[in-house]
């Protein structure tokens, strides 16, 4: 299935979509899954949907088919401008509108629910990312957090501002009107990877005190592509790289060089937007690692402030429940330690490296 749907992807036209949709044609998105998985498997009575939907399905019991605008949005199916399903995106894909969920607003009342034989209403659908953004205090165009997961996500609100997003980046519906996202695929998982994989690491929190143990990589940089490349480069066909590897090469080198390259990976997203922000805003379980906050704000010269709570996604999704805006409140500030030229030296050298791993396919 996967070289199927990567294979129709190589296929759309790249422009139409981001026009209509924010997104790019990648297997990351749904509506080619969708399309195979129709075409192998269709038969009445199916109904699409993405995890929120379900969940309303079932806590309704069955009474209510409806999704948010920001989850609509990551599909492929959405218009930008009209936050509703695109019936010329539906033709291509091969799919009826019957089968798609309603579009309401993440702050609607979308049902009333049965939880442990409890009637509770159903409301507060939205993303994880544009729950985080939400839960950052982010409603104001150019106001951005980073979540480090898994994978990283920035998103910068955008105001009301649907237009076709930078080159390199995406446009996504947020829960109070858009947002520009750069969606980094590989991060917290390159920890994983050490430590499951490769067996260097106990655990994801030692990977601070080893990076800190080394005054820098000594050479060594690693390019975490394990899923290919995300945002701004779009590259699916990318190959992971470790270079620069000598005999006096240790785990903490490799530990350092996996925590350096999630930081630039960030930066690249920040130096794809068109207005850089004031400053980011932290969030997710990697932004406990006090080395990558401060890396991080020494490759971007900018601010990173560090929210205390840090899954704001759930903290987003309630306050959008409670009809509430909020921000959570500022733990850590790591301001830049670094000069301009020296970050300026630390971004060269990654590019080399990024620049070997998207050759990697072609030797």
């Amino acid at each position: 299935m996967a070289v199927e749907v990567a294979e129709r992807c190589r296929e759309l036209d790249a422009a139409l979509i981001r026009e209509r949709t924010g997104l790019v044609p990648d297997p990351y998105f749904s509506a080619t899954k969708l399309e195979l998985l129709l075409r192998e498997h269709g038969r009445p009575g199916l109904a699409f949907g993405t995890v929120d939907v379900w969940l309303v399905w079932k806590l309704s019991g069955g009474e209510v088919h409806a999704t948010d605008r920001t989850n609509a949005s990551r599909t492929l199916l959405c218009s930008l401008a009209t936050l509703d399903w695109d019936d010329d995106l539906l033709d291509l894909f091969g799919v009826d509108r019957s089968l798609l969920p309603t579009v309401v607003s993440s702050r609607a009342h979308v049902a009333d629910g049965v939880l442990l034989g409890a009637r509770v209403p159903v409301r507060g659908i939205a993303g994880d990312q544009q729950a985080a953004l939400f839960g950052q205090g982010c409603h104001r165009a150019g106001e951005a957090k980073v979540t480090y997961g898994t994978g990283s996500f920035v998103l910068v609100h955008a105001g009301d501002d649907a237009s076709a997003p930078p080159h390199g980046l995406l446009k996504t519906a947020a829960a109070d009107g858009y947002a520009v996202e750069g969606a980094v695929l590989v991060s917290g998982a390159a920890l994983q990877w050490l430590r499951d994989g490769l067996g260097l690491l106990a655990d994801a929190a030692e990977s601070e005190s080893l990076a800190r143990s080394v005054s820098s990589t000594e050479g060594v940089a690693f390019v975490p592509a394990l899923t290919g490349l995300g945002s701004p480069w779009w590259d699916p066909e990318a190959r992971g790289l470790i270079a620069g590897i000598t005999r006096g090469t240790t785990r903490a080198h490799l530990v350092r060089a996996a925590l350096e390259a999630i930081a630039h990976q960030v930066a690249d997203v920040v130096d794809a937007l068109p207005l850089r922000p004031a400053l980011l805003r932290a969030d997710g379980g990697a932004a406990a690692n006090g080395f990558l906050m401060q890396f991080q704000a020494d490759l971007l010269g900018l601010p990173v402030e560090v929210a205390v709570e840090r899954e704001t996604t759930a903290l987003g999704a309630a306050a959008l429940a409670a009809g509430r805006d909020v921000r959570v409140a500022v733990g850590d500030v790591y301001e830049p330690r670094i000069g301009r030229d020296e970050a300026a030296e630390l971004r060269r050298d990654w590019a080399v490296a990024l620049r070997r791993a998207q050759s990697e396919r072609e030797t």
